[in-house]
């Protein structure tokens, strides 16, 4: 769908057709939530009609939830208009389907910050995620930060460790204490080292402590499920890979999930090794037309590219999509 055509019929109508939502509909927030990439034309222009068909390829992966957008969105290259316009699209593209829909709506600061909550909140996802402001000077402005977020919001806002200003560390009680203070926030996407330590002692502090997710590209996954954990974001490439590990372990078939998360590994060790394999990975599975970024432009050598595709064709007997 191109983007003039999707935007006419958006707008009002989703606003409508989300906002009446009840409690009683929620969606778990638990499992498998894939942090979007953004697609580009050739151009550099944002491809909207890519992103839709993402939501298409993630549902048939059968992820929990979808998240947009994060650092792996390239959120911090996009324009104001551009998230807003994708926001709205994610919305419209999301609804009736099973997967739930996470809006980023991090800012600079509490007044950027704030901006994207009232939009988001019209648009009515269900949950809402928020990066640390890189404007701040000290814990407190993390704070009135994050409760300015969740007080005007009504639904459920993780809150994520690390990408916000230098110096400021959200300690296990600084979350803590905001879970107490505004339950809203008692939901945490935990990146800050050392992450399995504070995992843990954020998981003695349930229930104020409502969900605790990890972030790194679902390295940990195997241990953060045996720890009891409630769910990852990691990048959308291999989203059907994280949900076969997912769905093995909770099925009590731990040989196969082992089994299956050590082929993603190779993956994400290839990530490490090669520049752009995430995005190649998508245009290889007609997922996006090119593996445009605006961070950098991606020129791996043949051996880089086969590198690559060698171990995609270990992984290849656990795709759904």
């Amino acid at each position: 769908m191109r983007r003039r055509s999707f935007l006419a019929a958006c707008g009002a109508a989703v606003v409508a057709g989300e906002a009446g939502r009840s409690a009683a509909e929620a969606k778990p927030l638990r499992g498998i939530f894939i942090i979007m990439a953004t697609p580009y034309t050739d151009s550099g222009q944002v491809d909207w009609e890519d992103l839709e068909r993402e939501v298409d390829f993630l549902d048939r992966c059968g992820v929990h939830g979808m998240v947009w957008p994060q650092m792996a969105s390239e959120y911090d290259r996009l324009t104001k208009q551009e998230r807003l316009t994708g926001m709205e699209l994610l919305a419209k593209a999301c609804r009736g389907r099973k997967p739930a829909l996470v809006l980023g709506v991090q800012g600079r600061n509490r007044a950027e910050a704030l901006d994207y909550t009232r939009l988001a909140e019209r648009l009515a996802p269900d949950a809402l995620i928020a990066i640390p402001p890189v404007e701040a000077r000290s814990i407190e402005e993390f704070r009135d930060y994050y409760r300015a977020i969740a007080r005007a919001s009504t639904r459920p806002v993780f809150v994520q460790t690390t990408g916000g200003a230098k110096g400021v560390e959200p300690t296990v009680a600084f979350l803590v204490e905001l879970a107490r203070e505004e339950p809203r926030l008692g939901y945490i996407k935990e990146e800050h080292e050392p992450v399995i330590a504070r995992m843990r002692e954020l998981a003695k502090h349930r229930p104020a402590i409502r969900a605790i997710f990890s972030g790194r590209g679902g390295r940990g996954l195997t241990y953060e499920l045996r720890l009891g954990l409630d769910g990852t974001m990691p990048g959308a490439p291999y989203a059907d890979l994280y949900v076969a590990v997912w769905e093995a372990w909770q099925a009590g078939r731990r040989d196969e999930a082992r089994e299956i998360f050590s082929k993603l590994l190779l993956m994400l060790n290839a990530e490490q090794q090669v520049e752009g394999t995430r995005l190649y990975i998508m245009k290889k599975r007609g997922v996006f037309k090119t593996w445009r970024s605006r961070r950098r432009d991606f020129d791996p050598a043949p051996e880089a590219i086969a590198e690559i595709d060698y171990h995609w064709e270990g992984v290849r007997p656990y795709l759904r999509a």
